[in-house]
């Protein structure tokens, strides 16, 4: 059995599984405060239980989320042993921080915050949960400074014998332009994901007429809003950060567009069935210049295709195939739009009926509402993917392949790996399920279930 498939492919599983719950933390634990927020200003009381509502579902979703992550890191020094001494020296720095710094900060508060009510003053209690947030949010960014070095690796240089990458500056990794493009995209996905739970959920109560109605009338007008702007800021930042991979990472951005040949003004494709080992179309229909202004904001100007960048890559590298799965990272790039182009509909629809103050839903606009919160779910996993596997063969770009990064066969053998495989997926599986169905539980039950 193929060591490196099963490690790959356990690694991919656990990491998608976790990022299942990932967004909705940072969503909803923003959203709670925002609501508890209101409280102190107003003291009324909707919004108090709108506060222990929502954070109510956080929570569920805060615990699954931790018990998942704490798995990936284990697997860096079981699976990916050569990894972990590459890029040991670097890489562990942001994830200490972010286990001693953001995740302390994050459960001490939110310790204080499930314990704390009518305990302690309610703007003390309401900064708590603000910390909470602050925590998550933070979190995310560390984890994403460690991610993307191995995207686009700076601050470091080799060690005299060529065996693993060395710090030479934390300010450089801490600032490295990928991280700040990536940062935002990140957390804007958890306000839209949090956003889009926030409307089904309310709607759910609205059109059921349910005994919490005209809280939940409240609940989906912020709602509404915090899904829109999420949903417009996730689509500029994933548009800027589109642009920024055209210059550092070409070969990703030509594999989303199965653009084969280099191409001046470059064509946006609807829809492509390609031959990867021809490198060439099957079927294609495409939009003329449209993948140059999404690209340079002008309907003219290069994007490098596959084949010039295979030859210039063997050029710089070696022999061998610097070319991702061509039909992986075009139908996650697609899966990932589309999806995004249904949330801004759901959420104007939805910003709409709230500003005109009507709380009366037809079957087609319930529908929509109610089943738009997978939407960001698809686009998030999708994203992911293209993320990861677009810049495949390597695991540090430039510097270090996935094949050389797993553990050697001898220490950690191919079935032991499907055992685990196997096992993961039962767990993760059984775990996703709880988390849905206590998630469903609580959500149906309304402000006082939360109590």
């Amino acid at each position: 059995m193929d060591t490196l498939f099963l490690a790959r492919l356990q690694f991919a599983l656990t990491s998608v599984f976790h990022f299942f719950f990932v967004p909705l933390t940072l969503g909803l634990s923003i959203f709670t405060a925002i609501m508890e927020t209101a409280w102190v200003r107003t003291g009324k009381e909707k919004y108090r239980q709108l506060a222990k509502f929502w954070g109510h579902l956080f929570l569920i979703n805060f615990a699954i989320g931790v018990v998942t992550g704490i798995v990936m890191e284990f697997q860096f020094g079981m699976n990916w042993s050569q990894y972990s001494r590459f890029v040991g020296d670097i890489f562990g720095v942001p994830l200490a921080i972010e286990a001693l710094l953001a995740f302390f900060l994050e459960s001490t508060f939110l310790g204080i915050w499930v314990f704390g009510w009518d305990r302690i003053p309610k703007g003390l209690h309401a900064a708590s949960i603000w910390l909470v947030a602050l925590g998550s949010n933070l979190s995310a960014l560390w984890i994403l400074v460690a991610n993307s070095f191995m995207q686009s690796p700076v601050g470091f240089q080799m060690a005299a014998d060529g065996s693993r990458a060395e710090m030479t500056s934390f300010s450089e990794l801490l600032f490295n332009p990928y991280v700040w493009l990536q940062f935002p995209h990140v957390i804007t996905a958890g306000i839209t994901t949090g956003g889009f739970l926030v409307i089904a959920v309310s709607v759910w109560h609205l059109i059921r007429k349910t005994q919490d109605e005209d809280a939940f009338k409240t609940s989906l007008k912020f709602g509404a809003i915090y899904a829109f702007i999420g949903t417009v800021l996730v689509t500029m930042a994933g548009h800027t950060q589109m642009q920024e991979m055209v210059h550092n990472q070409p070969m990703k951005v030509a594999a989303a567009e199965a653009l084969w040949e280099t191409e001046n003004p470059a064509s946006f494709s609807l829809f492509t069935i390609g031959d990867e080992e021809k490198m060439e179309d099957v079927f294609s229909i495409r939009v003329p210049g449209m993948l140059s202004f999404l690209a340079y904001n002008n309907f003219s100007g290069e994007v490098k295709g596959i084949r010039e960048l295979q030859e210039g890559a063997v050029t710089k590298y070696g022999p061998g195939n610097y070319i991702p799965s061509v039909i992986t990272a075009y139908w996650s790039f697609r899966f990932m739009v589309g999806a995004g182009t249904l949330m801004l509909l759901a959420a104007a629809i939805a910003l709409f009926k709230v500003i005109r103050e009507d709380y009366t839903f037809g079957k087609l606009t319930a529908a929509l509402l109610l089943s738009a919160f997978t939407l960001p779910f698809i686009a998030n996993s999708a994203g992911w993917i293209l993320t990861e596997m677009g810049r495949q063969p390597w695991i540090v770009v430039g510097l270090l392949k996935t094949e050389q990064a797993v553990t050697p066969a001898s220490v950690v053998s191919g079935a032991e790996l499907l055992t685990s495989v196997v096992v993961f997926t039962l767990i993760y599986s059984a775990l996703t399920l709880v988390d849905v169905l206590l998630l469903k539980k609580y959500a149906t039950a309304g402000l006082h279930g939360a109590e």
